[in-house]
């Protein structure tokens, strides 16, 4: 161990008390030691270091940084050196602010387009995810900062995300789910692994052998630290047996006594402890002294400018009817939209950045060169149809050329702690555009989201700018791309279903109860629309420019794939080759098609560029589950050079020898997965892909509630008053969404209604501890006076037992 030297002089108390957070954001110091605290700070696309009270939801506002776009954003850019280039900028705003952890990127896999987070997720493709946010941590990283990649692993939908157990087969876990991690600690270098909150095939990811000893530890050979989501943590003792180093937040020491009682009792080894600390040290010590030596500073405009680069290449046009864009300079415009006033830029939760600069797209018109004849809202942002704006929307657009309807979801529909409803986006807004159309045809969307939504309006307008969330400087960033200032070149980084019903997993999201089955397995967002010849609105990987490119003279041997594009149009330009690979055996089930390789490329009128996309051992690999690791097919595959998923330029065949494995299914018990059809496997097949009986999905409402319990399930709890507690709860969030509170109404579900028992203690900084849980679940159950002397006693006692410590 790198710090014995320290270690040997720690009492058992002060290694123990390094194992949770000194408050909110900071872990403990030892000052005797000269052990410093560090600061970790939420962050994935900007530093959200709070100044004033803390909370993990972004409630409270945070000291200014700059506001990169979202992930869902930037993985449209399919741009390593760019994102890379943004994980430096956020190093140094880092390091200005003292943060030593910053909480990010996250990479959990876009399993369903409802996932309420899915804004702060790179792609529905864990090699596409992987490689950008390799990239990002190593930018982050080059300025002695640690990243945090999150949340390890398979956390694909909010709600209940505290309590629920995810269902998935070895073999999906290993090429869907853990790929991308792997990729981001094995490349990136992560310094820090958060801890997913939901359980993985029955056990608490913070406290899962098979994910943090077996795969993180054993085989991908990490030594950084993990640590947990914020109150993520169950069972202390065996979340630290597994090497989950760091709890956050504080719980006034509470699980340290856990700790300490187990190391006292030999139920936990003392070197075990010893390990995780050394673990721990390197980090704070590390990344504390590049804190000491850093003198960086923020130059606010260069930092909003790279933003704005980003925004740029990560905007995506899909459509471009009669080339009706770029617009021309002598063209009237009527500009209508409320997120054209107020832009929605990012997402919703821990991750909402205090920018430096915001940009509206109203401030911007002058300088932008479009000639603007006005603006109208159109519509209320977060509410009902509005007859009198749509009236007067129509009247502006009556006398325009062309109509830039800026069109989205609002700021409380996509949020952490919450799935979304539906992929629609309001029916108010869609009833503006239905009227607009009547009285000009000409129209261009911008859209704004951080997820998919459904598009059946698609064919009333001429123009398609997908703006996503671009951050602080995306206004501008999407008026330069409306004028030909800057060409287009963002690919979608997810594929866009004509129906929500289309959907793999639609049939099993989200689990409303005790787990969720992944049943569809390997086969998520165009793996599945691809196998399964299922249209879809927008496929993975596409997006148009204003210029064309020609691909040609492809050459494939065992070390990869080389080709040519040519930039065949008037525009210079940027292109992002996509590689795919599909096997042409079917001796053991796969996707038609799936991502191995990218690069994108610049290109002048008229220039031509070879380029070469390298192979690597994820290019022909699967997982056997019958020898348990990663083996070769030995088959011809198909080696596909594309401008999408399904816009193939070109394809050459390679044989590839194999490791010679024994199969690891019969084909006749699995008929759906060989098939690809697998919207709705039953559940017989399922389990046979499983290897196992799947659990009980439904609460066994015939036993008492416990710590890992939710609130929701107060609605069938023995105790009276928690009854009622759970129908003011229900009513209180009905009555705040009927009167427009929908944030308030939201922050119910998030930190209310899905939190287990435990959470009490875990996420009340130790206002509250686990013998006052007792008490409370006393109540719930049906001892309501015993609980509440409970609840009274221990309160005292807490309060008694903190003053003599002071």
């Amino acid at each position: 161990m790198k710090y014995n030297t320290i270690i040997n002089q720690m009492t058992l108390a002060e290694k123990v008390s390094l194992m949770s957070g000194k408050d909110f954001w900071q872990s403990e110091n030892i000052d005797r030691l000269g052990i410093p605290s560090m600061f970790l700070a939420d962050g994935p696309h900007g530093i959200r270091k709070q100044a004033a009270a803390a909370d993990h939801l972004g409630l409270n506002p945070s000291i200014p940084a700059t506001c990169f776009p979202t992930a869902a954003t930037v993985a449209n850019s399919w741009d390593v050196n760019l994102i890379n280039k943004m994980g430096q900028y956020l190093g140094i705003e880092a390091a200005n602010q003292k943060v030593n952890v910053l909480l990010g990127p996250g990479i959990n896999m876009k399993r369903n387009p409802l996932a309420g987070r899915n804004f702060e997720y790179f792609s529905e493709d864990p090699y596409l995810a992987g490689k950008l946010a390799a990239s990002l941590i190593q930018g982050i990283q080059s300025k002695g900062i640690a990243a945090s990649v999150k949340h390890f692993a398979v956390n694909n939908q909010e709600e209940r995300r505290m309590a629920i157990d995810t269902i998935v087969d070895e073999r999906t876990l290993r090429e869907i789910y853990l790929t991308a991690f792997e990729i981001a600690i094995k490349e990136g270098k992560a310094k820090t692994v958060m801890s997913a909150y939901n359980k993985l095939n029955g056990t608490y990811a913070n406290e899962n052998p098979h994910l943090l000893n077996t795969i993180l530890r054993n085989e991908w050979d990490y030594d950084g630290v993990v640590v947990t989501d914020w109150g993520g943590n169950n069972d202390r003792v065996a979340a630290l047996k597994v090497g989950n180093e760091l709890e956050m937040p504080t719980t006034n020491g509470e699980t340290d006594q856990d700790i300490y009682q187990a190391i006292k009792s030999g139920e936990l080894k003392e070197e075990v402890l010893d390990e995780a600390v050394d673990r721990l040290l390197e980090l704070i010590m590390s990344t504390t002294s590049a804190l000491k030596e850093s003198n960086a500073s923020v130059d606010e405009k260069k930092h909003h400018q790279l933003a704005q680069k980003i925004a740029e290449e990560s905007i995506v046009l899909l459509k471009n009817e009669e080339n009706i864009l770029p617009l021309n300079n002598d063209v009237n415009v009527a500009v209508i939209g409320d997120f054209a006033r107020e832009p929605r830029y990012q997402g919703a939760g821990s991750s909402v950045v205090n920018p430096t600069i915001l940009e509206n797209t109203l401030d911007s018109l002058a300088q932008s060169g479009i000639k603007s004849i006005g603006f109208e809202p159109g519509f209320n942002r977060y509410g009902k149809k509005s007859n009198r704006k749509i009236a007067k929307a129509c009247a502006l657009a009556e006398k325009a050329e062309v109509v830039l309807l800026y069109l989205g979801l609002d700021e409380v529909t996509e949020a952490e702690g919450l799935d979304r409803e539906s992929i629609k986006i309001p029916q108010n807004q869609i009833d503006l555009l239905n009227e607009i159309y009547q009285v000009n045809q000409n129209i261009v969307v911008i859209l704004s989201s951080g997820a998919v939504v459904e598009m059946p309006w698609i064919d009333k307008v001429k123009g398609l700018l997908h703006g996503q969330l671009s951050g602080q400087a995306g206004a501008k960033a999407i008026l330069r791309i409306l004028t030909g200032e800057v060409n287009p070149s963002g690919k979608l980084a997810e594929s866009y279903p004509i129906r929500y019903e289309d959907t793999p997993s639609y049939h099993q999201f989200p689990g409303k109860e005790v787990s969720v089955e992944y049943r569809e397995g390997l086969f998520i967002g165009y793996r599945y629309y691809d196998t399964a010849n299922v249209a879809v609105r927008f496929p993975f990987g596409y997006g148009l420019s204003y210029t064309t490119f020609e691909y040609s003279d492809l050459e494939v041997d065992r070390a990869g794939a080389t080709f040519t594009i040519t930039n065949t149009g008037n525009l210079p330009g940027m292109e992002a080759a996509q590689l795919y690979v599909g096997c042409q055996s079917r001796a053991i089930f796969r996707p038609k098609k799936e991502l191995k390789g990218f690069v994108k490329v610049s290109l002048q009128p008229g220039e031509s560029k070879t380029v070469t996309i390298p192979f690597d051992d994820k290019t022909f690999r699967y997982f056997n589950v019958k020898t348990n690791q990663w083996e070769i097919e030995e088959a011809d595959y198909e080696i596909m050079i594309g401008s999408s998923s399904v816009d193939i330029q070109l394809s050459g065949v390679l044989f590839v020898e194999g490791t010679g494995a024994p199969l690891p299914y019969d084909q006749t018990d699995i008929p759906s997965y060989y098939s690809g059809q697998v919207s709705n496997v039953g559940l017989e097949e399922f389990e046979t892909l499983l290897g196992r009986k799947v659990p009980d999905a439904k609460w066994d409402r015939t036993k008492p509630l416990g710590y890992n319990d939710t609130i929701a399930q107060c609605q069938y709890a023995k105790g009276l008053f928690a009854r009622f507690a759970y129908q003011l709860i229900k009513f209180s969030h009905w009555f705040l969404r009927k009167i427009g509170k929908r944030s308030t109404a939201n922050l119910i579900m998030m930190s209310v209604y899905h939190m287990p028992f435990r959470g009490l203690a875990r996420m009340t900084g130790g206002i509250m501890n686990m013998p006052m849980v007792d008490g409370v679940l006393m109540i719930v159950n049906g001892q309501f006076y015993k609980g509440l002397k409970h609840v009274l006693r221990e309160r005292k006692q807490m309060i008694k037992a903190a003053k003599v410590n002071n």
